[in-house]
């Protein structure tokens, strides 16, 4: 039985080489040129890969898989660490001089946050008890909803449904007292 062209790389033979670049660029030239965000990236890409089948080729086993196959994943891997390096690199920008010259957005007033906080209060206190549980475990405890579960023995669907039926009447209440005149105002 003829010795694969890894297989004879793995022994040193230095014409198994070229054969094997002849063989697999193409392959493994598509896989880079679509797994790599440049041309030029592509190129770098290709290199490294067959850097990567000559100091792995001892590991190819002919009865595993086809040589192909071998030679594709090798590629494969080394295109998505490619990639996930790419991904985590820090796009660095300068900072836009003229955004540092706007004032910053106003604040809002305490007194309105007050207020706002005023209304919240209310409307948590004319949820059902098991609703506002649920969102007071959620919102002041920060727990999220399978801890609630846990800490409750209300079942997870069930603490699911809690938020969601809390949380909307929160807002329409919310929304309904906002359009109330206050009470300061009505006297005006």
């Amino acid at each position: 039985m003829e010795n694969s062209l890894l297989q004879r790389i793995a022994a040193g033979d230095s014409t198994a080489t070229t054969a094997c670049i002849e063989k697999y660029g193409g392959l493994v030239w598509s896989l880079a040129r679509r797994l790599s965000p440049t041309t030029t990236d592509a190129e770098d890409a290709v290199q490294e890969i067959f850097v990567d089948i000559w100091r792995n080729a001892e590991r190819y086993r002919a009865e595993l898989s086809e040589e192909a196959t071998f030679v594709a994943m090798l590629a494969r891997r080394r295109l998505i660490d490619r990639l996930r390096k790419h991904r985590r690199e820090l796009d660095s920008q300068p900072i836009d001089e003229q955004a540092l010259q706007y004032p910053s957005p106003p604040q809002t007033p305490q007194t309105e946050i007050a207020e706002e906080a005023s209304r919240a209060t209310a409307c948590m206190e004319g949820l059902r008890s098991d609703e506002r549980n649920v969102l007071e475990l959620s919102i002041y405890h920060g727990l999220p909803q399978t801890r609630i579960s846990e800490r409750t023995g209300i079942p997870l669907g069930t603490v699911k449904t809690h938020a969601r039926r809390g949380l909307v009447k929160l807002r329409d209440c919310m929304q309904l007292r906002a359009l109330r005149p206050r009470k300061g105002a009505e006297a005006r």
